[in-house]
Order: C-alpha cells, then structure tokens, then sequence
C-alpha cells in the first residue's frame, strides 16, 4: 500500500478527533496511527478503520510507548490542555509542553533518509515572552519542536476555537464564543471553525510547506532551526482552497 503515514497525538480532543476522520477518509494517507492516553472508540469511527492503529500510552513513560518504533511520514500534534484541567501551572506546563516535546523528540526518526513533517496546533497569540501561562507555554513550545530538527515543522496558530464538540463547556466559551463569531465576518483573524482547521491541517499535512502559496506562511526561527508559521487567515484560506 502507497501513501502517507502518520501519527496523531491528542486524538480525542476538540481538534484532534475532527482531524482523525479527515485522515482516515483521505486517500493521500494509507496508514494513520493514534496514540494517547486514551483513544477513539471504534464506535466513533466513521471510516477507514483498516488503516488505523490504536494504542494507549503513558506520558510519563514514553521510551515504553513504541514511539522509536515506527518511521512516520507525518507527525500531528494536536495534544494539549488548560491549566485549570490540569489542576495546577506546574501539571499544566508538564502536559503543555513537556510532554508534546518529548513525544515528538522520540517519534523523530534516526535515519537521515527519511524525510518527516511535523505539525503542531498551537493558538493565536502563542509567544515565549507572554506574561500568560497558556500563551508563554505554546511559545516556548513552539520553539523546543523547532529545535528538534524535523525536515518540515509547521505551527498553526488559530482564532478562537468553534463549532467543536466539547464534554464540557467553559462559562467564559458560552458567553464570548458567539460575539467572537459574529465579529469575525468583519475581522476573519478571530475565529476558527474546528472542521476547517481540521481540513487545513490534513491538507497541509500532505503538501508540507512547499506546496502551500508562499504568501500564507510566514518563515519563523534561525537558520539552524527554521519552521513555518500560519495564522488564522491562511489556514481559513487553506481549508477553502484545499477542501
């Protein structure tokens, strides 16, 4: 069987479970494997179940997770969590960014041959000097999956989230989120429905950098530790060329 290979971590989240179904339905990848701490129930999967494989793992024994063994064309990231569900900043930097940065590090492959693409949601206004934890956190982030060395590391940096099927939602969500939509007819940059971040992720997951229009990404970082930023606007506008 061609095609891509990948792994998704944070499969079970808001993003991440939309981004499963993407992948699963999508011909360009043959294979796609789902790692966390817990996974989708087979129930939920709505296609191309032959190509899944499923398995749960401890972050804080990740050398045992398996993550060495395998040599995936595609990384996505889309693991993360907020420091009130974390239950404290220390717990919340260590599921923020901790983890995310070494499961990446392990499912980096040895061999210079293989050619490998890391993709990373992290948010709009993600910055490693934020005086906020949650923006400080993607930041710094952001920058340690640089420096890890993958062919193609690629950040997307969304509005506010919607349209996503949460367990729970946050006071704060029910109040702002419908403001925030109804103001982005007019500033397209504050929010991001979740199925066309989904699309866009799995779009860009098989083009890579090189084959989305240069003027939607932005060239983050020094030259020995390069990768590509894309804000609101260009995913919104990848999803719509892309679909």
């Amino acid at each position: 069987m061609t095609g891509l290979t990948a792994l998704i971590l944070g499969a079970t989240g808001a993003t991440g479970k939309v981004l499963l179904q993407e992948l699963l339905a999508s011909p360009q990848y043959s294979s796609v494997s789902e790692y966390g701490r817990r996974v989708t129930a087979p129930e939920k999967i709505t296609a191309g179940n032959d190509k899944l494989e499923q398995r749960t793992i401890d972050f804080e024994k990740l050398e045992d997770a398996g993550l060495k063994d395998r040599k995936w064309d595609v990384i996505f990231i889309t693991l993360g969590t907020t420091r009130k569900a974390a239950g404290s900043l220390e717990a919340f930097e260590k599921i923020d960014r901790e983890y995310v940065v070494n499961a990446a590090r392990l499912a980096k492959s040895d061999d210079p041959a293989q050619k490998q693409r890391l993709i990373y949601l992290s948010s709009g206004g993600a910055n490693p000097d934020s005086y906020f934890p949650y923006m400080r956190s993607k930041g710094l982030t952001e920058l340690a999956l640089a420096d890890l060395g993958y062919n193609d590391t690629i950040v997307f940096r969304p509005g506010a989230l919607g349209d996503a099927e949460r367990p729970t939602h946050r006071v704060v969500e029910t109040v702002s989120f419908p403001v925030i939509k109804a103001m982005s007819r007019f500033i397209p940059s504050l929010y991001m429905p979740v199925p066309k971040l989904a699309k866009a992720l799995r779009a860009v997951g098989e083009k890579g950098t090189e084959g989305i229009p240069a003027e939607r990404v932005q060239k983050m970082g020094a030259e020995k530790a390069p990768w590509s930023l894309l804000d609101n606007n260009s995913i919104l506008a990848i999803a719509d060329a892309f679909n």
